[in-house]
């Protein structure tokens, strides 16, 4: 299993912090937005006096007025389509040990969220990437170079919508041209979607579950860890209309036994939460963006793309090798016993090489933060020897 390049510099991180310097975590998506009242309370207030397991594919009622949710957001799905999961991970690993066998394949354009390594190492998937770069803005590559990778044992293409690490967010047509892809081929389109609320600049999102004619062959990714910023709840779920999937994901639910009891209470209350709270959070999270790009475009030699979505960025660095420099700002270096933590976007590749000069960071700080953030890595870069 790969290490997590987000999670793995955290000894490093916990070291710093016992000499006494501050260190600003830029390196994981956990936001400080406080979680919806409602969702607290409801496991608050709850009278279980028996702490029962739920059904394998998790309470029918959560999963009845999830459908009612999606319908809002003209997906149109009912309960039995829905597998209530451990968070987002989970549904990531079910569908991809439901769609494949030991050998196949699964096409992802990258950089991508660098834990589908783990889930499709765990199935004895392989991972063949194809590759979008920083000069445009991590755009989805040609169809042609999707077609050039199709081989028997393609069994799915994964996408991240909007994406991370990169923020970026698929157009209408960029979709329909990939529905059409697997339509040819008869594969499935698995998209990632759980950042579906963080969409800026007039911009809107297209899931794949509102595509006519895809059917038996997409399967959405959902989680509450970013909508409601209850990250600690661990509650996902795998959507499709494909009956034989749904059935075979059940396997692997009831392998499981069940999602857990309260974070369902709680994710369940927060579907009540007001449409105002988005609007506020989302406007908190694009001011939170321009702030970051803006002070970053600052520093000679520095590269970043304005993400369109969710709350990320990939930035190149005037480095050499950016593990090197991550590790280098958490160990040897801090201004004023202050420092900066990012995460290398190195393991957010699989072709080897990739990413070597690039860092992930997740704007999830208040606006003053993220600018004395980068006044600390500007400072770092000058005086960093390689």
């Amino acid at each position: 299993m790969p290490a997590s390049p987000i999670r793995k510099l955290v000894p490093y991180a916990e070291e710093a912090k016992k000499r006494g310097v501050k260190v600003y975590h830029l390196n994981i998506g956990q936001p400080d937005i406080k979680t919806p009242q409602i969702a607290l309370d409801a496991v608050k207030n709850s009278n279980i006096e028996v702490l029962e397991y739920s059904r394998s594919e998790g309470s029918e009622i959560y999963r009845t007025k999830l459908a009612g949710y999606y319908a809002q957001k003209n997906i149109k799905v009912s309960a039995q389509d829905i597998v209530v999961t451990t968070g987002g991970s989970e549904a990531l690993l079910f569908a991809i040990g439901s769609i494949t066998d030991v050998g196949d394949e699964i096409i992802i354009p990258e950089p991508f969220y660098a834990n589908y390594n783990g889930f499709t190492t765990a199935s004895g998937v392989k991972v063949v990437p194809v590759v979008s770069s920083i000069d445009t803005a991590f755009a989805l590559p040609p169809i042609e170079e999707f077609e050039k990778l199709i081989t028997p044992h393609t069994k799915a293409i994964l996408i991240c919508n909007p994406g991370n690490p990169t923020g970026y967010m698929y157009s209408h047509e960029e979709i329909i041209k990939l529905k059409d892809l697997v339509l040819q081929h008869d594969l499935f389109l698995i998209a990632d979607e759980v950042y579906r609320e963080f969409v800026y600049d007039g911009l809107k999102h297209f899931s794949v579950m509102e595509e006519d004619g895809l059917d038996e062959h997409a399967i959405m990714i959902d989680s509450v860890s970013k909508r409601y910023s209850m990250c600690g709840a661990r509650i996902g779920c795998l959507v499709t209309k494909n009956k034989e999937v749904i059935a075979t994901v059940l396997k692997f639910a009831q392998a499981r036994l069940s999602p857990p009891t309260y974070e369902q209470i709680a994710a369940e209350a927060a579907l009540e939460t007001p449409d105002s709270y988005f609007k506020e959070v989302n406007q908190e999270y694009r001011e939170r963006r321009d702030v970051l790009i803006h002070e970053l475009r600052k520093i000679p030699g520095v590269k970043v793309p304005l993400p369109k979505g969710a709350f990320y960025c990939v930035v190149e660095l005037p480095v050499n090798d950016a593990d090197d420099f991550a590790q280098w700002l958490l160990e040897k270096f801090d201004d004023q016993k202050e420092t900066v933590m990012v995460a290398p976007a190195s393991g957010f590749y699989s072709t080897p090489g990739k990413g070597k000069k690039e860092v992930r960071m997740a704007y999830v700080l208040k606006k003053d933060d993220l600018i004395r953030s980068v006044e600390i890595l500007a400072k770092a870069l000058k005086v960093y020897p390689n």
